[in-house]
């Protein structure tokens, strides 16, 4: 996929209204397009061959099957889309089975279009970086991949989690960087709050993707500064 590509999305939902919710909130989202909407399983089945989504939000409870069951049926076909379950069920083994079936992410109705977007927004994230097969990761970038969708939150961010690509847009800044670098750089960089940015650099800190290095000046007070740790810099 190309960076500029929007990613066609696919929504599968047994309840009509809820299904045109959805689909509004992929459209509203930059980077993807609707691909179309459907309300069972068979009718899911027949778009995923049909419209070759790269993306379905699929529900669980379908009038004529399983939602976690088309996943899996699908899980080794040559044209398997990526799925995000998005369902009421909220059963431990729902969950267990929507992972072991392949599903990238679970999301429990209702939610709101933020919820959505950042979730869409992370997965658009993680495709991107995917799509370099000859490329290298060491630890803390495998760390990064599989985390990407999970969202792990930060303080003051708990109930939305950190967005995935202002991560990558913190991690970069450090990067690029000569030596070391302040949360105000990395601020101004980014174009965020320097709070914001001391909040990303703080959660790439306890990650190990960043170093935190304090210097002492005159004032005696220490100056928190940032360098991509030795792993994460390859």
């Amino acid at each position: 996929m190309r960076i500029d590509e929007e990613i066609r999305t696919l929504v599968v939902d047994d309840d009509f209204r809820v299904a045109r919710i959805h689909a509004a909130f992929v459209e509203r989202t930059e980077g993807f397009a609707l691909a179309g909407v459907t309300h069972g399983a068979e009718q899911a089945f027949e778009a995923i061959d049909e419209l070759r989504p790269d993306l379905v939000l699929m529900d669980v409870h379908l009038p004529d099957g399983d939602g976690v069951g088309v996943v899996r049926d699908l899980a080794h076909s040559a044209e398997r889309p990526d799925f995000i379950i998005i369902t009421a069920a909220r059963e431990v083994r729902t969950v267990r089975a929507a992972m072991q079936a392949g599903a990238l992410h679970y999301l429990v109705k209702p939610f709101g279009y933020q919820t959505l977007r950042e979730k869409l927004m992370a997965y658009r994230d993680l495709r991107t970086r995917m799509t370099e097969p000859a490329r290298e990761a060491d630890q803390a970038e495998v760390d990064a991949l599989f985390g990407l969708l999970r969202g792990a939150a930060l303080p003051g961010e708990a109930a939305k989690g950190p967005s995935a690509p202002t991560l990558e847009l913190v991690r970069n800044a450090v990067r690029a960087a000569r030596g070391d670098v302040s949360a105000a750089e990395v601020a101004e960089e980014v174009g965020v709050s320097r709070p914001t940015a001391q909040r990303y650099l703080s959660h790439l800190a306890r990650h190990g993707v960043v170093r935190l290095q304090l210097k002492y000046g005159a004032t005696g007070r220490p100056e928190h500064r940032y360098t991509l740790s030795d792993g994460a810099a390859k």
